[in-house]
């Protein structure tokens, strides 16, 4: 007998179609209420930040804190809740499943899709933390380990090793398992809606199989995408806004251009306007092109640290930061009883909401290229291919800045940490090793290419929310969203710096966090429908 729940599903399926709920208006094809008021609120937004510059600082940075510290446990217990999930996926028979059905074929090579996932996931991140996030947390350990520095800035011998063990441990942490595991939630719940059950690839499509039509077509619906708009936004403009700073600070360090106003102001124009070519161009010729390019830089510029750098050491660490990564899982992702949380509240819960602000894009992004994946290889793609880069790049760039403090004695990294110049660290790592201007150089125009695949894919995304999941709509939308966010970085950093980008990216995240386990639930129920359609398939029941 056919359970109630399967009977719902196999009258939902098709059953929404993409942009119904459309308007046209001249040449534009958008989604009422949420195209009209997503630009309305962040119109509003711009024109307060730009009349109001301190008190918008004040009111986003006050709203971080107060998010960060009352609701830690919430960010941290979700995230582990979303490993667990992905990691059971995994190895459940319902990984079999093929996302658009069992005769559907990938639209992408494996080389391209697996590039267009990483360099859309945390392409800027790490070129931005890699070097600076691993000093960072060997100058302040968490979990109350003991500090390396003396008082007058020394390095303590017996505390050395642990804090440097530890301060790989919390940066792998933040850019392994955990973060993979929120985009991987939102992508396969889309995917398997989108290709399985056809319905339009929209975020509010996740309510469908929750509570039916009318609530994912009503108000609670428009609520969602809308959500997921400002969420999209915001963490692209924080991701703008650090490539932006680090980008500046390399041609500052190698060229002398000044750091002001004027030249951030150039330089995300800059940058936009190649983001635009881009985004004229389509994933096939914009952002799967320029994906791959990225990853062959990223590839180049780290076996060419490993290569001139600390090459025994780096090797090493591999295996020694992973074991460590591994070891202190547990206590990094305990959300009680800590008594560290200038690391817990500072670091480890701004980045799972920064994560979370990014989901819906990266989400919609991966589950978009990833027809034809079972879901066993996406979770596997999605979840430990990347965990595993990241230990690579964070030991070769955040363990050569360490072997130059404790074996070399070179203080230039942990300056620009203490001094709060974080977009600096890379190039000083860089300045101590041979062929520094090239790596600089290189450093600097991966930055400036992460960015330009992440905005692509992100107009790509936020036009397909407010074309009611159209993903033809008219490409003057996608170029209206891309332009949206440059203004919307650029005004946050003139206003308030890398502070209020950060501060803006947790208070989209957080509501959004609800919506995350609403995908989970929402793909847990789809999965056991698949699976059960498949099985049915295979062995058709008599009637």
């Amino acid at each position: 007998m056919t359970h109630p729940h399967h009977r719902f599903l196999d009258r939902l399926q098709g059953s929404a179609q993409a942009g119904q709920d459309n308007i046209r208006f001249g040449i534009l094809d958008i989604h009422h209420p949420v195209f009209p008021i997503s630009v309305a609120v962040i119109a509003a937004f711009v024109i307060f930040a730009l009349l109001q510059a301190g008190p918008t600082e004040a009111a986003l940075n006050g709203i971080r804190g107060w998010l960060t510290s009352t609701f830690d446990w919430l960010f941290m217990g979700a995230a582990n809740l979303f490993v667990l999930f992905s990691l059971f996926l995994i190895f459940s028979p319902m990984g079999s499943v093929v996302i658009g059905g069992q005769d559907a074929k990938p639209e992408y090579s494996f080389v391209g899709w697996t590039s267009m996932l990483f360099a859309t996931g945390m392409g800027i991140g790490l070129v931005f933390f890699g070097v600076m996030e691993p000093m960072h947390h060997f100058n302040n350990p968490p979990l109350g380990l003991a500090p390396p520095l003396d008082a007058q800035g020394q390095l303590v011998a017996p505390a050395v090793a642990p804090a440097r063990e530890l301060a790989m441990a919390a940066t792998v942490f933040h850019w392994g398992l955990h973060p993979w595991a929120i985009y991987a939630v939102v992508g396969l719940s889309l995917a398997l809606i989108t290709y399985n059950l056809r319905l339009p690839l929209s975020i509010r499509s996740v309510l469908y199989p929750i509570l039916g039509l009318r609530h994912a077509r009503g108000a609670l619906g428009n609520a969602i995408d809308i959500l997921a708009v400002f969420a999209v936004l915001f963490g692209l403009a924080t991701s703008l806004g650090l490539g932006a700073q680090q980008a500046l600070a390399g041609l500052h360090h190698l060229y002398g251009i000044e750091i002001n106003a004027q030249n951030k102001i150039i330089l995300v124009i800059v940058i936009s306007a190649i983001a635009l070519g881009s985004v004229v161009a389509g994933i096939e010729a914009g952002v799967k092109r320029l994906s791959e390019l990225n990853v062959a830089l990223a590839l180049l510029l780290m076996l060419l640290i490993i290569a001139v750098g600390p090459t025994a050491d780096i090797l090493q660490g591999l295996l020694d930061n992973t074991a460590a990564y591994l070891r202190y899982l547990p206590q990094l992702s305990q959300p009680f009883g800590r008594d560290d949380n200038a690391f817990l509240q500072g670091w480890t819960s701004f980045y799972w909401a920064w994560w979370i602000s990014w989901s819906p894009f990266v989400g919609m992004f991966i589950a978009r290229i990833s027809k034809g994946r079972s879901v066993r290889q996406f979770l596997v793609c999605v979840l430990i291919a990347p965990t595993l880069v990241s230990i690579f790049w964070m030991t070769t760039f955040g363990g050569t800045a360490l072997h130059q403090l404790v074996a070399q004695g070179y203080t230039g990294v942990q300056e620009m940490v203490l001094a709060n110049q974080p977009e600096l660290s890379l190039f000083m790592m860089l300045r101590q090793l041979p062929w520094a201007g090239l790596t600089s150089l290189v450093a600097i125009v991966l930055v400036v290419i992460f960015f330009v695949t992440s905005s692509d894919s992100g107009s790509l995304v936020i036009d397909g929310i407010t074309a009611g999941g159209k993903v033809d709509a008219p490409i003057i939308q996608r170029i209206f969203w891309a332009v949206a966010q440059g203004v919307v970085a650029l005004i946050l950093l003139l206003g308030g710096g890398l502070n209020s980008l950060q501060a803006a990216s947790v208070a989209t995240g957080f509501p959004f966090l609800f919506v995350l386990l609403l995908m989970m639930l929402s793909t847990w129920r789809v999965l056991r429908w698949c699976h059960r359609a498949e099985r049915r398939a295979v062995s058709p029941s008599p009637r």
